[in-house]
């Protein structure tokens, strides 16, 4: 086993930086005089990342939306991959991004680079094919949920649970008022948190639609402050978007931020927001939420077409009973994705029930009935002890075994 091992590492999304960042932290600790580098965002970099490629290259979702991505993709995945043939990495870790890390662990892999992913993909919520490829792709799997090991291994694939790093981030009792005053938000008076997504897709898809609703809120008199987490890429874009739908009046009511979401999420008292990882930190906020999500018509109609669980949203699926992420091999996976009975423990409006009436009084009702947001809470709490674990240490010492049976 190496004394000063050389990790290569490819994130791709803002979460990704955040999680790969709380593990290079672990690393470090363990060879503090380790190399790591590859593609990557600002939270590695303050781990002393070697960013070849920011991870903002990485960060598109959909089908007909990567189209036009998708030269460029393919020739950094080239580029990179054939660096690190060269550099000849003691292992490759690929955070999330399974479109894109899949190929590259493959191509490394079978030059003898041992190969971890980080984040099983969501082959339980749909696209379950993937599976195929991540038996190719990885010699481990780091997953983040308590049920997937289980289902991974039963596939063939060497997978071990280690719980959620956010949940070891964030407190199990989030102080609102600390928050607030960070922020310099009133202590009186109830706060709506928009959250409409790290991509520009997802912004452009939602932002509308979550301004729109929140004027509604405001002009119902059920909240009285707006605030708003925009990722550092797309802040002029989202203050763009604020200047052109809000009136003078519901501007002074907003707080722009650039990043800074937890604080946003710790500090408010209900939230709209995106799917996505954003969720998982609301619900161990224990912040009631509507999530919402919207697309291009072509991309929504392929994405239902292949689901395999009625929600969306991480919060309905970990707080889900085990037997619903069990289909029975007679239920076909589009009558169990439309089962009428699934329970949700928060709303999800995607698409065209999006509608920003539909959101707004889908967050008034959070509002009017705070036994339900009290129940919700409990509900919350107990997910955040079932994912909390020493997520970093326990990262560490799989990549430990990794390296000394390579």
């Amino acid at each position: 086993m190496p004394a000063t091992p050389f990790f290569a590492l490819a994130a791709g999304e803002a979460s990704g930086d955040v999680l790969a960042a709380q593990l290079l932290a672990a690393l470090a600790a363990r060879w503090p005089a380790m190399r790591a580098a590859g593609i990557g965002g600002a939270y590695m970099a303050a781990q002393g990342f070697e960013v070849w490629e920011p991870v903002e290259k990485l960060s598109v979702r959909g089908y007909w939306e990567v189209l036009p991505r998708l030269p460029a993709l393919l020739r950094l995945r080239r580029n990179v991959g054939g660096r690190l043939l060269a550099e000849k990495p003691d292992l490759f870790i690929g955070v999330d991004a399974p479109d894109f890390n899949f190929a590259l662990e493959e191509r490394l892999r079978s030059a003898g680079i041992a190969t971890l992913h980080f984040v099983s993909p969501s082959f339980w919520a749909w696209r379950p094919e993937k599976l195929l490829r991540l038996r190719r792709a990885a010699d481990h799997v780091l997953c983040l949920f308590p049920f997937e090991p289980d289902l991974l291994r039963a596939a063939g694939i060497a997978a071990t649970y280690i719980g959620h790093p956010l949940a070891g981030v964030i407190p199990m009792e989030p102080n609102r008022a600390a928050a607030r005053a960070a922020l310099g938000l009133p202590q009186q008076g109830r706060v709506l948190a928009l959250l409409p997504g790290s991509r520009t897709a997802e912004v452009q898809h939602l932002g509308r639609r979550f301004f729109q609703a929140a004027q509604q809120v405001l002009q119902s008199g059920a909240i009285t402050q707006l605030v708003l987490p925009a990722v550092p890429h797309l802040f002029d874009r989202v203050q763009a978007l604020a200047g052109e739908m809000l009136t003078a009046a519901e501007k002074e009511r907003l707080l722009l931020l650039r990043g800074r979401a937890q604080d946003a999420l710790a500090a408010c008292d209900v939230t709209l927001i995106a799917s996505g990882t954003a969720t998982l930190e609301a619900a161990l906020m224990k912040r009631p939420m509507v999530i919402a999500y919207a697309m291009p018509a072509a991309s929504y109609w392929l994405m239902r077409r292949r689901r395999q669980l009625p929600w969306v949203g991480l919060p309905n699926i970990l707080c889900a009973p085990l037997r619903w992420l069990q289909r029975p091999a007679n239920v076909p996976a589009h009558q169990w994705a439309d089962a009428p009975d699934a329970p949700f423990a928060v709303p999800e409006l995607l698409q065209h029930a999006a509608t920003p009436a539909a959101l707004a009084a889908a967050v008034q009702h959070w509002l009017a009935h705070p036994d339900e947001v009290a129940a919700l809470q409990q509900r919350f709490t107990a997910l955040h002890h079932e994912l909390r674990r020493d997520s970093a240490f326990l990262a560490a010492d799989v990549i430990q075994s990794l390296l000394a049976h390579t």
